[in-house]
């Protein structure tokens, strides 16, 4: 009899305890993959909030529109890390062309990841800048750096916004 007590104990505790730790673990490979590129990152959050609400049902307190939130968080971070290198091209100086170079450098880096969300638009904003604006080696540089600068923020951008997306499902399950 004291047996039976203690399943249906472990049971229920397993039960309520599932939905957690599938989503702690989401959430962490969320984190991590706001910073290294091969995962990605804001996705595996969403995944995470999606898997809680159909594990726990209609009791997980997390509404539907609240995913919108989410959504909404994760293009903004996505839009954020294509144009931030191009951002930092220009707040460094760099021409239009820097500023066209270090996008397309970023477009293409992202085939020779990770070391080409870097090198990216570091070389696109280089190149661009010495073939099409003509500028010499120094202002080239600097435009190649600018880049750089704007492609860290990015993902520096991407990790808060990968905090506020599980801040807004802790709020959203406990508190809206």
């Amino acid at each position: 009899m004291a047996g039976i007590g203690y399943s249906r104990l472990m049971f229920d505790f397993l039960k309520e305890s599932a939905p957690w730790v599938v989503v702690g673990v989401l959430f962490i490979v969320g984190l991590v993959g706001c910073v290294l590129p091969v995962l990605p990152g804001h996705l595996f959050i969403i995944v995470g909030a999606i898997a809680y609400r159909l594990m726990v049902g209609e009791d997980a307190g997390i509404a539907w529109w609240g995913f919108g939130i989410l959504i909404l968080l994760m293009a903004v971070a996505q839009a954020f890390e294509i144009i931030s290198g191009s951002l930092g091209a220009k707040w460094f100086g760099g021409s239009k062309w820097g500023v066209i170079g270090a996008l397309v450098g970023g477009i293409l880096g992202l085939f020779f990841l990770p070391f080409g969300l870097i090198l990216g638009p570091l070389i696109g904003a280089f190149g661009f800048e010495k073939a099409f604006a003509k500028k010499d080696n120094r202002d080239s540089v600097v435009s190649g750096v600018g880049s750089v600068v704007g492609t860290v923020a990015g993902m520096a951008f991407k990790i808060v916004i990968g905090v506020m997306m599980i801040g807004w499902f802790f709020v959203d399950v406990f508190w809206v």
